[in-house]
């Protein structure tokens, strides 16, 4: 059996047998060993290189890696836990996702199981990425898990299902918060369907289930009046543990899981259906070790000051004075906080300034798209989420910025024009078949190296030593001295929290 090792903390070099080198690695990236060690070195196989290593730049503990991934408008990650299990956030709206998994996993030639899927609400450019990976042979999910809300067919007011007015704001009550509760929706095509045409959600979740290749279908959700609640295997006392922080269920005078609605300001108890089943998308605390991590999901100002009043304990009416700002702020933080996080809706303006206050982070991660009209990231919110993140300087990484121009991609695009030209004016049905393979060919090599080359954030963390980078998009020869990745550092200065420390 060979032995492997991870690249240690924060990168790593391969040289050939003449010392000239000829990569350059990330902290956690796996490595074949091709040999005993001699005198400080030993031979390698990694990343599509055989080569020699300092045996000093290896060590034997995996990492926690996450996978920002541009999807172009949308979200979506990949979590790789140190135990080898490996979680889907969101997947984006067309196949960014899938290309990027289908790369990682070999093609998936053969089975695959993911431990999860987690869809944080029922937005298109969330969801819509899983189809393709639902229809592949052989990829498995053990689970898969929504925010209990459903869209449904008929008038505005039952768009998310039934509803109750409770202390004069509309509560959501038809949560579907077991794989009982959708089987039964599901069953009941008139709540999804209308004539030939279907919600896309739940025409998803149904291909889901009825592909035999998923488990357990459910809600997540934290109780407003309960205590903490975990991912599944994710609890408390361990190294690695992914915390639920939302959507809160409020329970009504008989007991029923309730979501309460949001309008479009913190104040208000209107109903606005796009903004409430955002502000219900599931968001985790990630904690390994010492690191944590936030996953905001599609938040607004509405559910921030929701969360921010909950979990401060405090619940000062909206609109707050200064001082009750950073009250609510300050004692949130123990609880939202993170070193990490996952901005919440593509870097959109409707965000509080106390939510970026009680979170702080020290890294920011956008995930955004180009092409879209709502113009994310907004410099207002670049700007607030620099003035409240932690450090002399805050890192803010975005898909669409890091992603790779197109300068160097040669005769590609030119390839694709050329041959949809051509199937356009083929008729012959075998031939058709022909050019669609080979535009098919072109398109994944175009999107490889857009997606899932350089359109990927990767963090890589131990729980003390962390790493933010992305791939350049040319490599660099500084001296001897070959460089692959953009790498940023977060460290500790005493016993503080880590932040990204520049060298002056």
């Amino acid at each position: 059996m060979p032995e492997f090792r991870y690249v240690e903390y924060p990168d790593a070099k391969v040289y050939d047998e003449n010392d000239k080198q000829i990569n350059h690695l990330l902290f956690g990236d796996w490595v074949r060993l091709e040999g005993a060690p001699s005198n400080g070195r030993v031979k390698v196989r990694v990343r599509g290189t055989v080569g020699f290593m300092n045996t000093a730049e290896l060590r034997e503990e995996r990492v926690l890696e996450v996978v920002f991934t541009d999807v172009g408008q949308g979200d979506g990650c990949l979590v790789v836990t140190p135990k080898d299990k490996h979680i889907v956030i969101d997947a984006g709206a067309a196949d960014n996702m899938y290309r990027f998994l289908k790369w990682r996993y070999a093609g998936f030639k053969q089975k695959w199981t993911f431990q999860s899927a987690v869809m944080t609400h029922p937005d298109l450019d969330h969801y819509e990425g899983f189809r393709k990976l639902f229809e592949e042979e052989n990829v498995h999910f053990e689970n898969i898990f929504h925010n209990g809300i459903m869209e449904e067919t008929g008038s505005a007011s039952q768009a998310l299902g039934p509803r109750k007015k409770i202390n004069g704001r509309w509560h959501l009550t038809g949560l579907m918060q077991t794989q009982a509760d959708l089987a039964a929706f599901l069953a009941d095509t008139s709540r999804w369907k209308t004539g030939a045409s279907a919600k896309k959600y739940a025409s998803l979740l149904n291909a889901a289930s009825a592909s035999q290749r998923v488990g357990d279908i459910r809600m997540l959700s934290a109780e407003a009046a309960g205590g903490e609640t975990y991912l599944p295997g994710y609890g408390p006392n361990q190294d690695l543990t992914i915390q639920v922080l939302g959507p809160l269920i409020e329970r009504d005078t008989n007991g029923t899981a309730t979501l309460r609605s949001f309008g479009d300001k913190p104040s208000s108890k209107a109903f606005d259906v796009g903004i409430t089943k955002n502000g219900h998308s599931v968001i985790f605390l990630l904690t390994y070790r010492d690191v944590r991590l936030l996953f905001g999901g599609d938040l607004n100002s509405s559910s921030e000051a929701f969360l921010l009043n909950h979990y401060s304990g405090i619940g000062h009416e909206w609109p707050w004075s200064a001082g009750e700002e950073q009250e609510i702020a300050d004692s949130a933080a123990e609880r939202l906080g993170c070193d990490i996080s996952k901005t919440c809706h593509h870097g959109s303006a409707d965000f509080l300034d106390a939510f970026l206050k009680a979170t702080q982070p020290a890294a920011t991660v956008i995930s955004s798209g180009d092409e879209e009209s709502h113009a994310h990231p907004r410099p207002d919110t670049l700007g607030a989420i620099g003035l409240h993140g932690r450090g002399r300087r805050p890192l803010v990484f975005s898909t669409e910025l890091m992603r790779s121009t197109r300068e160097d991609e040669g005769s590609l695009p030119v390839q694709v024009g050329r041959l949809r030209q051509k199937l356009e004016d083929e008729t012959d049905p075998v031939e058709r078949t022909k050019i669609q393979k080979e535009l098919d060919a072109v398109v994944d090599k175009l999107l490889e190296r857009n997606v899932t080359v350089y359109g990927s954030i990767n963090l890589r963390t131990d729980g003390t030593c962390t790493i933010m980078a992305y791939k350049l998009e040319k490599e660099r020869m500084t001296g001897k001295n070959l460089s692959k990745w953009d790498i940023y550092p977060l460290t500790r200065t005493g016993n503080g929290p880590i932040a990204y420390q520049p060298e002056d």
